[in-house]
């Protein structure tokens, strides 16, 4: 019977093979003296002799040599047995033939004593064809050091792992997976030590396997560990129920400020620098380097990580990306001079990118100094990060451009307003009429401009319907033929069963036309332009270009050209603003973000496939809506020469905050016969309308003021003059309600820049 307290027995095979070689060295030496005292030759007696004599001495030397290895090994797995010995999960020790030499308490609990079987019969009990698995796993573990499978038996699901110890003995470990605490951390299941701390030392969590070292669980790392600040990599005495023990120490920088501290014990006596088994065997991605950056040793994990790497090798040669020498950050940190800030790096492999989390720790060995690395795979939050990066610029992007549209709306109302209000006074024979229609045309184009930067940040005005895309397309074909020009065909298809789209069909069509025009452009030699339409549904979330498109039926757009294509570097920029491959004063960059911002904003999505030198197809897809009928609705005020012209009795309360859009827009309601009472601010207002013998019949008011918005204060005076008429105005969209439509009743809101006539025509349409 095996009492789960005793010592692993099974010498190494080594020494199991140097006994009897002992042996027989010893017959050789008494077979040469009995040899030596028949012979009657004088010479080769002694010849004899000294061969007995030499055979003598080497069996004394095997046989002292068999006994230490196998006091060694005895000592070996003394240690062993101390720490699987009160393991909750069964754990056994076999030779190379599954012999069990070993059991701890919880192993004798479950199966009883099997002193001298083997552990294929042992677990023959729980799971078919044990033996299978147990070879397989034994030969993955003289491979690589250790191996582990979850198996399915008939008490539930099980985790066999086993790590190879010394060249010829194995030491299993059978956990139950049900006897995992639902939600708890995963780090209590394995039985390497570790604890979880802060940054301001605080311990935080400590595994079972730490605990029991401990002997109770600790709130401060100094209760640990007798000499702070740790470094990761090197050996630190820990304080046990037992007395010191010696650990190297393993410290990774996880989220949060939270550092991760794994430890491995060591045997009394012996040193990290000396020990490359353990060094090996570490569940941590360790390079010991050389004072000046050479790469000494990498355990299993790091080169799981890295590949192969030749001996010798500088660090400098292994990783890029920092952003100065590696060689300056090795030098520093040898002096001491780093804190231990982990870099993220990118490593030279040639079969696919890596990039990995490195910090550097100093220490001294025989005197001589040196650094451990501690890798950690950082591939995929390097990828999340290039993809928040890109979305935090394209949202910046979008935010500049809303507000800088915003404010130049605002400068060209007021210019384009004081040229209308010029003009008034001028005849067109006059000679300086031209040069204020050119002012007032230059002011119309600065708007269109205006509005492609609105577009790209989604605040434009949409006014979406539901259309059928099919005859969309068809009425624009007689304008693209025009754009494109006689070297390029259109060619224009449908899917017969296209569903219906809602969209701002004036807003689709510029969408179109951006891609036609640059598919032109990219095809100076002439080719074909092929626009194809199609319904589409996706069973699930279509992932690419760092976006998810959701599940469901869309409506897809292609608009694919034959021209010089877009490199793979600069597909991911094409959709920014101000962004061209154009040459100087061919374009200005705001086709395609323009495109993008009309799609985005309709609740679509685009993307870009580029082959350089073959061609670029853009695809849209657009949410499908089944057909239903929409009034048409009230049409948008369009003054005519006479209207315009007409004149009012009305007063207007006029309030805005910008002071020379506010003077145009008095002179131009007062030119036109209303009384204009004029406010800064919402507040202001309010105090005008404190007088209840004044009349107003129509606000005006911007939407974006500093202190009370538009929507407040025009809420707040219509509790007393519920009547009145409201026109919203406003540098951005009507996105600025919340809803897209007027917060209050009888009001129309009217964009910036707005003409003179625009602003009379809409006031007058609101008095009654």
């Amino acid at each position: 019977m095996v009492h789960p307290d005793q010592p692993l027995q099974p010498l190494s095979r080594t020494a199991a093979l140097l006994a009897p070689g002992a042996l027989y060295l010893l017959a050789a030496g008494v077979a040469a003296a009995a040899g030596a005292m028949l012979v009657s030759d004088r010479v080769l007696t002694m010849v004899l002799l000294s061969v007995a004599g030499s055979f003598v001495v080497l069996a004394g030397l095997v046989r002292l040599a068999a006994r230490r290895q196998a006091r060694a090994r005895v000592r070996a797995n003394d240690q062993i047995a101390v720490f699987i010995a009160h393991d909750a999960s069964p754990s056994f020790t076999t030779d190379v033939d599954g012999e069990i030499g070993f059991q701890n308490r919880a192993a004798v609990e479950r199966f009883g004593s099997r002193g001298g079987q083997t552990l294929t019969r042992a677990l023959g009990e729980m799971f078919a064809n044990p033996g299978a698995v147990l070879h397989r796993l034994q030969n993955k573990a003289a491979a690589l050091g250790g191996a582990r499978e979850d198996l399915v038996t008939r008490r539930g699901h099980v985790r066999l792992s086993v790590h190879q110890i010394g060249h010829d003995a194995y030491l299993w470990r059978l956990e139950d997976m049900v006897e995992r605490p639902a939600g708890g951390r995963g780090a209590e299941t394995i039985s390497l030590p570790m604890l979880t701390v802060s940054k301001s030392g605080t311990v935080l969590f400590m595994n079972e396997a730490l605990r029991r070292i401990v002997g109770e669980r600790v709130r401060t790392l100094d209760r640990i560990f007798a000499e702070l600040p740790l470094r990761s990599g090197e050996e630190h005495e820990i304080a046990t129920t037992n007395g010191p023990l010696r650990c190297v120490v393993a410290e990774l920088e996880g989220a949060g400020g939270r550092n991760e501290i794994y430890l491995l014990p060591m045997t009394a006596g012996a040193r990290t620098a000396h020990d490359p088994a353990s060094f090996e065997s570490l569940p941590v991605a360790l390079m010991r380097l050389a004072g000046d950056g050479r790469v000494l040793a990498v355990n299993r994990a790091a080169r799981g990580l890295m590949g192969q790497i030749v001996p010798e090798t500088r660090l400098a040669d292994l990783f890029e990306g920092l952003g100065r020498p590696v060689n300056d950050w090795v030098a520093d940190a040898l002096a001491g001079r780093t804190e231990r800030r982990p870099e993220v790096l990118r490593a030279r492999r040639g079969d696919r990118e890596v990039f990995l989390q490195v910090a550097l720790s100093r220490f001294v060995d025989e005197g001589r100094a040196g650094l451990i690395a501690v890798l950690s795979d950082a591939t995929q939050l390097k990828t999340l990060e290039a993809q928040f990066v890109q979305s935090q610029k394209m949202q910046a992007i979008g935010q500049l451009a809303g507000g800088v549209a915003h404010d130049f709306n605002n400068l060209l109302t007021a210019i384009s307003g004081h040229c209308d209000l010029l003009m008034l006074r001028h005849d067109k024979g006059d000679p300086d009429y031209a040069d204020l229609d050119q002012i007032s045309q230059n002011a119309n184009r600065a708007a269109s401009l205006v509005g492609q930067l609105l577009a790209f940040s989604r605040k434009q005005t949409l006014k979406p319907r539901v259309i059928d895309l099919r005859d969309t397309l068809s009425d624009l074909t007689h304008l693209l033929n025009r754009l494109v020009g006689e070297k390029v065909r259109l060619s224009l298809s449908h899917a017969p069963d296209l569903r219906p789209i809602r969209a701002d069909k004036r807003q689709l069509e510029q969408v179109i036309m951006n891609l036609v025009v640059n598919a032109r452009d990219a095809m100076p030699g002439g080719g074909e332009i092929k626009i194809e339409t199609e319904g589409v549904t996706l069973l699930e979330d279509l992932r690419r270009d760092r976006v998810a498109v959701p599940k469901g039926d869309y409506v897809m757009v292609k608009v694919t050209d034959e021209g010089t294509g877009i490199a793979p570097d600069k597909i991911s920029k094409i959709f920014e603003p101000f962004y061209t491959t154009k040459r100087a004063g061919e374009g200005t960059g705001l086709g395609l973000s323009t495109a993008y911002g009309i799609i985005k904003q309709t609740g679509g999505y685009i993307f870009c496939d580029s082959v350089l030198g073959s061609g670029t197809s853009f695809t849209i897809y657009l949410p499908a809506h089944d057909h239903v009928s929409e009034p048409e609705g009230e049409p948008e005020p369009q003054p005519s020469i006479d209207q315009s012209a007409r004149t009012g009795t009305a007063t207007v309360l006029l309030v805005e905050d910008e002071a020379p859009v506010r003077a145009f827009a008095s002179r131009a309601l007062k030119l036109r016969g209303y009384t204009v009472f004029e406010a800064d601010c919402a507040e202001e207002a309010l105090r005008i309308l404190e007088d209840e013998t004044l009349k107003v019949d129509v606000f005006v008011t911007d939407v974006i003021m500093p202190g009370m918005d538009g929507p407040t204060w025009v809420a707040e005076a219509l509790k007393a003059r519920p009547n009145t008429a409201v026109v919203f105005v406003s540098g951005y969209a009507e996105d600025v309600f919340n809803d897209g439509r007027p917060p209050v009743p009888n009001s129309v809101f009217l964009p910036k820049p707005f003409s003179l006539s625009e602003l009379t025509a809409t006031v007058q349409n609101k008095i009654p």
